[in-house]
């Protein structure tokens, strides 16, 4: 049974906006700007701008284990808000982001995030590369939808809630939560209960309509290098699917046995990967 069938099976209990962390991105900017200067004025390698772009049902603070380890390490980071409202308007926001900052960019993307990178990063020479965590890689005319259902293995369609929202033109549309109570089996087994119970409740939501439309083209990943992590105990996009994505875009893949939070239960793991990416932008 697809997603969209078993969506009005269920309630949500909250709604929630697009446009809280485009203040946190701005401040980021700078940072990001002062660091390549200072590597650039010292004559050593202009280490990229990491920026990355979460996924629905999460935030940019999904990423905090990762940007620490990143930062350690001397990288620029920007965790982007990501509205979450359509793919199309969503890659055009980002690459609002990738404007505002000097130098190369390594492009990162979560779950649905990698349907937003993927379209934000092609045709643009300060991206130099892309990595997936646990996300789609879809191809012109796929949805996140058509790729989650082309195989079996999700489990997200019972464990969601959607909310019927009214946008200020009178449109209406549909958001979707994953109820609380089932958000740690669901997303993020790995994680400590405390952790994915406050993930639960700062969750944001996917407006249903952005994982039912179709990437427009052309793919980033056709065009630059791609590293993917695949996460092998994954419920919300199945490991088949993640794979058959990743050897499509000929990606160099790393598997870990890990849930769809990987960024959180294995920060070292992920901030590794695309440092990897990172290096190979020399």
């Amino acid at each position: 049974m697809s997603v969209v069938k078993n969506l009005s099976k269920h309630r949500l209990i909250a709604a929630s906006t697009a446009t809280a962390g485009m203040a946190a991105a701005v401040t980021a900017f700078a940072i990001a700007g002062t660091a390549s200067a200072a590597d650039s004025a010292s004559g050593t390698w202009t280490k990229p701008t990491i920026v990355l772009e979460h996924g629905a049902f999460a935030d940019g603070s999904s990423w905090n284990g990762v940007m620490e380890k990143l930062r350690k390490d001397g990288y620029p980071v920007v965790a982007a808000a990501n509205p979450l409202r359509g793919v199309a308007s969503d890659a055009a926001q980002l690459r609002t982001v990738i404007d505002h900052i000097d130098g190369p960019v390594v492009l990162v993307g979560h779950s649905y995030g990698g349907s937003v990178i993927t379209e934000a990063g092609a045709d643009n020479p300060k991206v130099k590369g892309l990595v997936y965590v646990a996300a789609f890689l879809p191809a012109p005319g796929e949805s996140a939808l058509r790729l989650t259902n082309q195989f079996p293995g999700s489990t997200l369609p019972g464990t969601l809630d959607p909310v019927t929202f009214t946008t200020p033109d009178g449109s209406t549309g549909t958001d979707l939560y994953i109820q609380q109570d089932k958000f740690h089996h669901q997303f993020a087994a790995d994680v400590s209960a405390k952790d994915a119970a406050l993930a639960a409740a700062a969750q944001r939501p996917v407006a249903q309509s952005a994982l039912e439309e179709k990437e427009t083209g052309p793919a980033a990943w056709t065009q630059k290098p791609s590293w993917d992590i695949v996460t092998t105990q994954d419920l919300n996009i199945p490991p088949a699917a993640q794979r058959f994505m990743a050897q499509r875009a000929g990606a160099h893949v790393t598997e870990v046995k890990a849930s769809h939070s990987v960024a959180v239960s294995r920060p070292g793991t992920v901030a590794d990967v695309i440092e990897q990416a990172a290096r190979a932008t020399r």
